[in-house]
């Protein structure tokens, strides 16, 4: 489906308010669990738009329900929370063509793109020619939030949805296959001390540091793609202190289900061994992404080449496939069809540095268009 010409002209209109949007929400801050204040703006400005029926459920997601929502939905979401532990306004520059700002990119200039859409269909008062379709403002998407947004889409929704489609990221790549982790705090405690007056104590550290050396020496199993990672490390009371807690947070990610189980029962031996020796080993699984399950395949492969045609359409390049931890491991592990892609271009996303090109986010406005309007 390419847009009508009514709808270009309308985000041709609304171009500097999409850009005013998208500067407005990428200075709130939204920490995953942490995005209460991104929910109520984003409900709040739906709201001035005339959108009926808007609400936050327990897990912060912003939901703005069309049509028959009791049948068969489609998903259309874009994550609220950025990887910034930030609780003041994010900073922001416009310079050299480009917005600056943590998070700009992932995910706001996508939930903006999310937003003016939906602003069409609330003013048009569009309903879904189909079904029921739900625009999602969802939460959890980064890091420890665990997906805990698309989780609970699916566990409302789950048996309803047909179709989930995720904006995030750029337009060039889209995810079409889940990469599931298992994430851990890991901690050891011994008995510690004086650095000098009870020298030959246990230190802490030291065990840590030698169960991440053994979790290190794993050869990664050969089917799909698995690696594993210490993200961070914390522990000790001072230089002249042997440290009595140390702890760290460890995962290890994989395409292949199989491989996920090999990784698991490697920590397992690793922690037994390490409990062996006398020490409090504690493992807190604070993080559980599914990998994909059995999905219909001409379903998928129909959902691709819609994503594909539009990519075409708005930014002239060729759509590459591949897995990724996104909000679709939620749906693509209960087999529905599912795919995540982006509205923009720009680099430096999960740093500081983070910026958007401002001369992408015109075509993404067109592409998010597309990709929604299908089912109206």
């Amino acid at each position: 489906m390419q847009l009508t010409q009514e709808v270009i002209r309308y985000i041709d209109a609304h171009r500097q308010e999409a850009f005013d949007l998208l500067v407005e929400l990428a200075q709130i801050p939204a920490p995953s669990n942490h995005e209460e204040r991104r929910a109520v703006f984003c409900k709040e400005w739906l709201e001035r738009q005339g959108a009926q029926g808007v609400y936050i459920d327990e897990a912060l997601n912003v939901i703005y329900p069309l049509g028959d929502t009791a049948g068969p939905l489609t998903v259309y979401c874009a994550h609220s929370d950025v990887v910034f532990p930030d609780t003041e306004a994010l900073p922001l520059r416009i310079e050299e063509g480009r917005i600056h700002c943590p998070g700009v990119g992932d995910d706001t200039a996508n939930v903006a793109a999310l937003l003016l859409t939906a602003k069409y269909i609330a003013q048009q008062g569009l309903q879904p020619q189909t079904g029921g379709v739900l625009l999602v403002v969802n939460s959890g998407e980064e890091g420890l939030g665990n997906l805990k947004g698309s989780r609970r889409l699916m566990e409302r929704f789950g048996a309803q949805i047909k179709e989930f489609i995720s904006l995030d990221g750029g337009y060039s790549h889209a995810v079409d296959r889940a990469v599931g982790s298992h994430r851990y705090r890991i901690a050891i405690d011994t008995e510690g001390g004086h650095s000098y007056g009870a020298f030959g104590n246990r230190n802490a550290i030291a065990y840590l540091a030698s169960l991440i050396d053994t979790l290190y020496t794993m050869k990664v199993p050969p089917a799909g793609r698995t690696t594993y990672n210490v993200g961070t490390i914390s522990g000790g009371t001072s230089v002249n202190t042997i440290a009595q807690h140390a702890e760290m947070l460890y995962e290890y990610r994989s395409d292949d289900a199989a491989s996920l189980e090999i990784m698991r029962c490697h920590l397992a031996a690793a922690l037994d061994f390490y409990r062996a020796k006398g020490v409090q080993v504690t493992a807190e699984l604070v993080g559980d992404r599914p990998c994909s399950g059995e999905v219909h395949a001409a379903a998928q492969q129909a959902l691709n080449a819609r994503a594909a045609a539009a990519v075409q359409e708005q930014y002239g390049v060729q759509l590459t496939f591949g897995a990724g931890s996104t909000d679709c491991n939620m749906p693509l592990s209960q087999g529905i069809p599912a795919i995540c892609l982006g509205c923009y271009s720009g680099a430096g996303a999960h740093t500081r540095e983070e910026y958007v090109n401002i001369d992408s986010l015109h075509a993404g406005l067109k592409l998010a268009a597309q990709l929604i309007l299908y089912h109206f």
